[in-house]
């Protein structure tokens, strides 16, 4: 009887690695804190920026090419709402940095010092220059011998 594909094996193994099912909660879980800043950003920052600029909501600034009529549809860059994913970026990537930073800074408070490691041993000291001198030679003539 012919061994079975060892494909689907490979993709078993490969599946059931720790790695693969913390990516798995790591990306529903971003996903989740995706959606919390966006909220953060379009529903309680944005109105406060629009509100600063005089009422002006980066999402409606466009350039338009070609005006709607009953047959065709609005032709217009829309640089505004460009513009507003840059800002949208920027926010979220704040935030991600001030929660890595903490949670490092967390970490480095909770992990006990440890004292009773040694310290790392020292590089040898260089050897003198005629001692290099007279090793490389001693090298060279096991060389020739």
């Amino acid at each position: 009887m012919p061994k079975k594909s060892t494909f689907f094996n490979e993709f078993k193994t490969f599946i059931s690695r720790g790695s693969v099912m913390d990516m798995a909660v790591g990306i529903i879980v971003g996903t989740a804190f995706t959606a919390i800043v966006n909220s953060l950003v379009k529903d309680m920052l944005m109105p406060i920026i629009g509100l600063i600029l005089g009422g002006v909501s980066f999402t409606d600034l466009k350039f338009v090419i070609t005006a709607a009529t009953d047959q065709t549809a609005e032709v217009a860059i829309n640089w505004g709402t460009f513009i507003q994913r840059i800002v949208d970026f920027l926010i979220i990537s704040f935030v991600v940095f001030v929660m890595v930073r903490s949670l490092n800074t967390l970490r480095d408070k909770l992990e006990p010092k440890k004292e009773d490691e040694a310290p790392a041993p020292e590089a040898p000291p260089t050897p003198p220059a005629d001692v290099v001198l007279l090793t490389e030679i001693r090298d060279l003539l096991k060389k020739n011998a």
